[in-house]
C-alpha cells in the first residue's frame, strides 16, 4: 500500500534534474514527466537488502574494472523537456559509458542495470512504470527485488522475464558474465517461528 507524503504548503516542487539536487536534507523523490514524486523512507529491511545487492555488485564490478555501481539517491535523467529522473536503489554503468569526470548532478541516460528493491510504499503500477521507463530509455537489465517474498524478477531488454526464489542464484547474464549471488545471501534469514504452546 502506498504511503502518502505530506508536503509543506510553501514547498515548490522540483521539475528538473538540477532542481531535484537542491531538495532539503531528508527529502527524497523522483521526477516523472516534469512532476515531482516524493519518496517516503523505505524502512530497515529495504535498507539491508539494498546494501547487500549493491555491495556484491560493487565488489564484482570494481575487481574487474567493468564500470561503476551507484547507490540509492543517484539520479539518472532518462528524458528531458519535461524531465524524467529516476533514482534506482542500485545501478551499474559500463566503463565505456561512465562520464569523465563524474558529474556532480544526474547521470544522463539510463543505467545499464537498474535495481529496484520494493518497499512498503511501492505500488504495482509504480514499479511497472519504472520498469518500462528503464527499458525504454536503454537499460539492458532491470532487477526487481522483493524482500518480503524473498524473490527477484529479472527483466532484460528484448528477452523474457525470469523469476527467482528459494535456492536460485541471481546471475548477471550477458551484461555481467560470471556474477552469481545466491538468494540466501541476499535476504536476511527469516525470523524463526514462535514455539508452539504446550497442550493444555
Amino acid at each position: 500500500m502506498a504511503t502518502a507524503v505530506t508536503l509543506d504548503p510553501g514547498f515548490v516542487p522540483p521539475t528538473t534534474a538540477e532542481e531535484l539536487l537542491l531538495l532539503p536534507d531528508g527529502m527524497h523523490g523522483e521526477i516523472v514527466r516534469g512532476v515531482f514524486v516524493p519518496m517516503p523512507a523505505p524502512g530497515t529491511l529495504h535498507g539491508v537488502v539494498t546494501m547487500r545487492v549493491g555491495s556484491y555488485l560493487h565488489v564484482f564490478v570494481e575487481e574487474r574494472g567493468l564500470g561503476i555501481v551507484t547507490t540509492a539517491g543517484t539520479a539518472f535523467r532518462l528524458a528531458r523537456k519535461p524531465d524524467t529522473v529516476r533514482c534506482p536503489d542500485s545501478a551499474f554503468v559500463r566503463a565505456e559509458r561512465v562520464p569523465s569526470p563524474l558529474p556532480r548532478g544526474a547521470v544522463e541516460g539510463a543505467p545499464d542495470l537498474a535495481v529496484e528493491v520494493l518497499s512498503p510504499s511501492n505500488t504495482r503500477a509504480e514499479i511497472d512504470r519504472k520498469l518500462a521507463e528503464y527499458l525504454r530509455y536503454g537499460a539492458r537489465q532491470v532487477w526487481i527485488v522483493d524482500p518480503e517474498d524473498r524473490t527477484v524478477s529479472v527483466y532484460a531488454a528484448g528477452g523474457l522475464p525470469r523469476f527467482l526464489e528459494g535456492d536460485h542464484v541471481l546471475d548477471g547474464g550477458d551484461l555481467l558474465p560470471g556474477f552469481a549471488l545466491p538468494l540466501a545471501r541476499l535476504f536476511p534469514a527469516p525470523a524463526p517461528a514462535p514455539p508452539e504452546a504446550p497442550p493444555a
